[in-house]
């Protein structure tokens, strides 16, 4: 009989054979102190296709646009009513437009540019003209300050791309999106939720080859014949039949038919994998779904809780604007607020005044918490 002495078990060191996750160090791209940097996005056309390709990030980027802008702005005076009502953009444009589809670039591309074109004589703003973030690149002084602003002719990585303009600080209208550090740059929404779009779209695409497989069943076929040309034509025979669900008729012993073992839904089932992706991606984009219409799935308490916690988010995105639109245009709105629930909310609280736990909307108010 075998003997067993704990002491003398063996144990594999597995320090070097298991790599743990670690996440790459990022410098900025900041000015490098020389009379000039350069900074031109690279990624944009890729991230230009995530936007037009992927249905939900497409439906999440439009919604926040529409919520920060859809309800159109006010101005202070009649004079710049007048001003902002003439603009066109590139000639179908309105200002509404305009700002709608600058807020769109900012979070796709990170940053969001538009010409300022002003009467020569007189400074008057006359027109805002959106551009191609993929062509303009950035100029920064040692300081880190912008220089100017070229418009190239291309593809920023080809040696045939080309300065077709240049533009002073002063005529380009820039946004920029959850700028760090000392970048000379914004930040797309899209480099923090990349791996989860793609996890979630491998996901879906390796669900529709099992379902396909479960529909027609991937077959081994062995055949009593290593002819080349008798191997094509039974094969030829096989995936017609399956095509036009026909039968197919061969000679008895000839050939052979199993099963290559493929996993079916009853075991393999990616559903939750991809609903739980689904949620973590509106997690990691910040736009919650309740604001998009949906939300079937959410009871009414946890729907406006999302909705409360994303008012913060667009009235900093909304003050913001109009801080950019005012310093580098010299164009002073008032964006309207999307709709409230505030005052639904009071009324809940009126009613639940008396249940215990229950929480309230000003149990969210900063205070003394006394």
């Amino acid at each position: 009989m075998a003997t067993y002495q704990v002491g003398r078990t063996e144990t594999t060191d597995m320090t070097n054979n298991v790599t743990n996750y670690s996440v790459a160090a990022v410098n900025p791209d900041s000015a490098t102190g020389q009379t000039e940097t350069e900074w031109m996005n690279t990624k944009a056309s890729q991230y230009l296709g995530y936007y037009k390709k992927i249905p939900e990030l497409h439906a999440a980027i439009t919604a926040f646009a529409t919520w920060i802008v859809g309800k159109g702005y006010k101005t202070l005076d009649a004079e710049t009513q007048a001003v902002l009502d003439h603009i066109n953009g590139w000639g179908e444009d309105t200002f509404n437009s305009i700002i709608w589809n600058l807020m769109i670039q900012k979070k796709v591309y990170g940053d969001a540019f538009a010409e300022i074109i002003r009467d020569k004589e007189t400074g008057t703003l006359i027109n805002l003209k959106p551009l191609d973030p993929a062509k303009i690149k950035i100029i920064a002084d040692e300081f880190g300050i912008i220089k100017r602003y070229e418009q190239m002719s291309g593809n920023p990585q080809s040696k045939e791309n080309k300065i077709v303009q240049k533009f002073q600080p002063n005529e380009i209208l820039h946004l920029c999106n959850n700028r760090v550090v000392d970048e000379i740059h914004g930040t797309s929404i899209i480099e923090a939720c990349e791996n989860v779009i793609l996890w979630k779209n491998q996901a879906m695409e390796d669900l529709a080859i099992v379902s396909h497989r479960n529909v027609v069943p991937v077959r081994i076929l062995e055949v009593d014949t290593d002819d080349e040309a008798e191997i094509t034509k039974i094969r030829v025979k096989y995936e017609t039949a399956i095509k036009n669900k026909e039968v197919i008729i061969v000679p008895k012993g000839t050939v052979s038919i199993s099963s290559d073992g493929s996993v079916t839904n009853a075991i393999f089932n990616p559903m939750p994998f991809i609903n739980y992706l689904d949620d973590f991606f509106y997690r990691a984009l910040g736009v919650p779904r309740v604001v998009m219409g949906g939300g079937q799935e959410f009871t009414e308490s946890s729907s406006k809780i999302s909705y409360l916690s994303y008012s913060q988010i667009y009235t900093r995105e909304q003050t913001e604007f109009m801080a950019d639109l005012w310093n580098q245009c010299f164009v002073r709105i008032t964006l309207e607020k999307p709709i409230s629930i505030q005052n639904e909310l009071l009324t809940d609280e009126n009613k639940d005044a008396g249940q215990m736990g229950a929480m309230q909307p000003n149990d969210m108010t900063a205070g003394s918490g006394q």
